[in-house]
């Protein structure tokens, strides 16, 4: 039987840790985390200030700007109101993180008068709770599947209402790059895949056969329905957990020891039966006899970590709440609903059975480092592929990456299937971020090139690095030209790479449009 996507209405509300930080959209502000902008007022935004900056290049962009560390508790516990204020369309809403949240139509459209007249009325309620001025950028989306409405959200007009049966067409001409998977998205644009649209009208079996799970669940998206099909049945009740507080708890650090260890709890249970757990109920009860719930979800799997900041994040905006939503007594009970639960990735055990050391101490190193920093601070290098020593590897998230699984950063069959115009082996033992200026000459002091042909204009004779004095060229090999991307006249690139010893240093240059840089240093 095929699942039917599920119609949903998404509320955005952008910028919200500036929002929870409680400063005005007409100040330049910057949250940061990790020495990186994470979140940026409109103000900032207009004097250049982009999310993924360092502090010192936002604070050179916009010299005014406010810094404030990012806060996950005060986000959440500023949201509540928020969410409070939308259950009176429907008690299932569902927060993804503060700032976001949805919930299915079917029901509430029809009893507030349609899409447009739901998503009209949401949007006037998200308003009177925020500050004044942040208002106007408030964004409501509503379409055929969470995914789409999350899209629909995000367009320049306040309210977007897709038609039902128009999510498809209404995705088709957003590029490939709002699927949000680097890796994925450059190989599709290599392919001359540039629109959701072309990528949805791939057949389903050639993408899982060149790409996979990730590639069908890309796809999925692509063609406006969920990332995974609906499930069928609801969760087990066996898959609860609960737990009695007594005394009754009225506060956060109290409760929220409690929910570390039914978040455990939860996560072995699961992990016991093959499965992770993509959304969870938060269920609270107080000793006068009231019933606080919410639902929070997340695109991936849910770690025991994760659904415990989580917990303790919404117990926080509940018991730390203003007087008209907080709770009239301490919690008395505290219950964890897996409602959205998928099959869990393999893990590949040590030859006599469980877990190797080392990859137990990697794992309990990420998580850790995720602890003190957040999720995603912790990165694992990935094979790419390419010509050059930069291109081949990539870093990313350790978040979504079995640690504990056998992984070589080397796929196999890379070496028996090089690319063209690659360096030989050796690799370089560092890669700089960003690419050094650099300067090469022959003997009579003219710059050297490469003909069209691809050979050497001349014999390298010296060389200077950055600002440094001229060295003498003691040794050289090369070049390797690389005609890249010759199909596509706005990314194509020529260029050719040498290996070249000066100083008793080897490196690895690279010249381009009568430029040259090095790209890397041999150890």
């Amino acid at each position: 039987m095929t699942a039917v996507p599920v119609r949903t209405l998404v509320v955005w509300c952008p910028d919200w840790p500036v929002i929870a930080a409680g400063l005005a959209p007409t100040a330049p502000a910057i949250v940061l985390h990790a020495n990186r902008v994470v979140a940026c007022s409109p103000a900032a935004r207009r004097d250049g200030v982009r999310r993924g900056q360092r502090r010192r290049e936002a604070q050179g962009r916009s010299p005014a700007v406010q810094v404030v560390e990012r806060d996950d508790a005060r986000d959440a516990r500023r949201f509540e109101p928020v969410a409070q204020a939308l259950e009176r369309f429907t008690p299932r809403l569902e927060v993804s993180r503060p700032g976001t949240c949805a919930f299915a139509v079917r029901g509430p459209s029809r009893y507030f008068g349609g899409d447009e007249s739901l998503a009209r009325q949401v949007h006037a309620a998200v308003r009177r709770q925020l500050e004044p001025g942040w208002g106007a950028y408030v964004r409501v989306g509503v379409a055929d599947s969470p995914s789409a409405a999350r899209w629909a959200a995000r367009t320049a007009e306040p309210i977007t209402v897709v038609p039902p049966g128009e999510s498809a067409a209404f995705l088709a001409p957003l590029p490939i790059a709002a699927l949000e998977r680097p890796e994925l998205v450059d190989v599709l644009e290599r392919l001359g895949l540039h629109t959701l649209g072309q990528f949805a009208a791939l057949d389903p079996a050639d993408v899982v056969a060149r790409f996979g799970a990730e590639g069908l669940s890309a796809h999925r998206l692509a063609r406006g329905l969920d990332e995974l099909p609906p499930a069928s049945t609801p969760p087990s009740p066996d898959l609860e957990v609960a737990h009695e507080l007594d005394p009754p708890a009225d506060r956060v650090d109290t409760a929220a020891f409690v929910a570390k260890t039914l978040a455990d709890e939860l996560h072995t249970r699961l992990s016991a039966l093959g499965l992770a757990c993509t959304r969870v109920r938060i269920v609270a009860e107080t000793g006068h006899g009231e019933r606080l719930e919410r639902c929070w979800r997340h695109e991936g799997a849910l770690s025991a970590g994760a659904v415990a900041d989580r917990v303790r994040w919404q117990l926080d905006g509940w018991l730390n709440g203003s007087a008209a939503t907080r709770p009239t007594a301490g919690i008395t009970r505290l219950v964890l609903v897996p409602d959205g639960v998928v099959a869990a990735t393999g893990r590949q055990l040590g030859f006599w059975g469980g877990e190797t050391a080392a990859a137990d101490r990697v794992t309990r190193a990420v998580a850790r480092v995720h602890g003190l920093l957040g999720p995603g601070a912790a990165s694992v290098p990935e094979w790419r592929g390419g010509r050059g020593p930069g291109e081949r590897y990539g870093l990313v998230s350790a978040a979504g990456v079995d640690l504990a699984a056998p992984r070589s950063v080397v796929p196999p069959g890379a070496v028996r299937a090089p690319w063209p115009g690659r360096i030989p082996a050796p690799s370089p033992a560092m890669v700089p971020v960003d690419p050094i200026p650099a300067e090469v000459r022959d003997a009579a002091g003219h710059p050297v090139g490469v003909s069209a042909r691809g050979l050497a204009t001349a014999e390298p004779h010296d060389v200077r690095i950055g600002a440094g004095p001229w060295q003498p060229v003691e040794a050289w090999a090369g070049p390797w030209p690389a005609d890249e991307r010759w199909w596509d006249p706005e990314t194509h690139r020529r260029r050719a790479r040498w290996q070249i010893i000066a100083a008793g240093r080897a490196g690895l240059f690279a010249v381009e449009g009568g430029r040259w840089w090095v790209e890397a240093l041999y150890d």
